[in-house]
């Protein structure tokens, strides 16, 4: 079977047209979906997400967090609460945004398809942060648990829209499932007890939302702020945990997982946990062991310690590279070909 480059959302080019068309000419037929690299404001993730928050006339502002480092500049991230004698049950977010960046983006992508920059097979991917990643990066604890119907209603007329303007056919949607690897690792704290099932009951949910035409994939994350997890992994018990309760949890197919590998972790004991994985014939695995430093000499000894208890799985990095270097893109995208060559 031959190898495939899978992209988690951010690309750090400056335009969707940039992102796509660069991926495209590098890659060519080593990949079979292509994001529009999370551009302009989306590039630090959920940040962006702020002004769905400020312009809730039913929210207040409550405390500002920690400033939070390792990013190019520090962080400082708004907690907001519902006001006093708010109605939870009739709280409206509004749209968050992500329908319309992707059906601008869907428009850049189907000109380039049309030139025959991007292969006719490739599909248009839309990463998403599932909504608990707006609720512990934007919400007051207190109002967490009853803030969420709203986010996650908010979440769904997104998916809606999105597979209302693009076609199913040409479409792949990923959830970025970060902030529930994060709480079941202890790094952050969940607003609900058993994470592992809470978790992945509500990301299969949301799955129960894509067309079973379109592609529905996860990737799992353990953060990426100064290019370092905001936890290091033992090894992938805990992504092989969650690989298994989300495809338990939703009623279609997943099409792919991703999981993370460290650029350090070529032993043995990292991998040996997929011997657990249960995945569905037709899922694609991906493991994020693609990095610049060491590049594919080293990546290629991380390939060879995955085979020894998986034999088919594509090729992504751990998490988007939208906040590295651009000038290194061009040689990363070459990592990816010649890994996949």
């Amino acid at each position: 079977m031959a190898r495939k480059a899978h992209f988690v959302g951010s690309l750090g080019l400056e335009t969707a047209a940039a992102a796509m068309s660069s991926v495209a000419e590098i890659l060519g037929p080593c990949c079979t979906r292509i994001p529009d690299g999370e551009t302009g404001e989306r590039g630090y993730w959920v940040r962006w997400q702020i002004s769905t928050f400020e312009k809730c006339d039913d929210l207040e502002l409550e405390i500002v967090r920690e400033t939070v480092e390792g990013y190019k500049d520090k962080l400082e991230r708004p907690l907001f609460a519902i006001k006093a004698g708010v109605d939870p049950a009739k709280l409206d977010l509004g749209e968050l945004g992500y329908a319309d960046e992707a059906i601008e983006s869907y428009a850049t992508f189907a000109a380039l398809k049309a030139s025959g920059t991007i292969n006719a097979d490739v599909r248009f991917q839309v990463s998403i942060p599932t909504p608990l990643a707006l609720i512990l990066s934007f919400v007051s604890p207190a109002s967490q648990l009853a803030l969420e119907p709203a986010i996650v209603q908010a979440t769904k007329r997104d998916l809606k829209k999105i597979q209302g303007a693009i076609p199913a056919d040409q479409l792949a949607i990923q959830f970025d499932v970060c902030m529930e690897v994060l709480g079941y690792e202890g790094a952050v704290k969940l607003p609900f007890e058993d994470g592992l099932n809470q978790s992945v009951r509500r990301v299969g949910e949301l799955g129960d939302e894509i067309d079973a035409r379109a592609e529905f994939g996860i990737h799992l994350c353990y953060g990426d702020p100064g290019h370092k997890h905001v936890v290091e992994p033992k090894d992938l018990a805990t992504s092989v945990a969650f690989a298994n309760g989300i495809t338990d949890a939703t009623s279609r197919l997943v099409n792919f997982m991703h999981m993370p590998v460290p650029k350090e972790r070529s032993d043995e004991a990292y991998f040996e946990p997929l011997k657990n994985l249960a995945l569905a014939p037709e899922t694609n695995l991906v493991l994020g062991l693609v990095h610049h430093t060491g590049g594919v000499d080293d990546s290629q000894t991380r390939i060879a310690a995955a085979e020894k208890f998986v034999s088919e799985f594509d090729i992504a990095t751990e998490c988007g590279f939208g906040r590295r270097d651009p000038a290194t893109i061009p040689a990363l995208l070459q990592i990816h070909r010649d890994l996949c060559d």
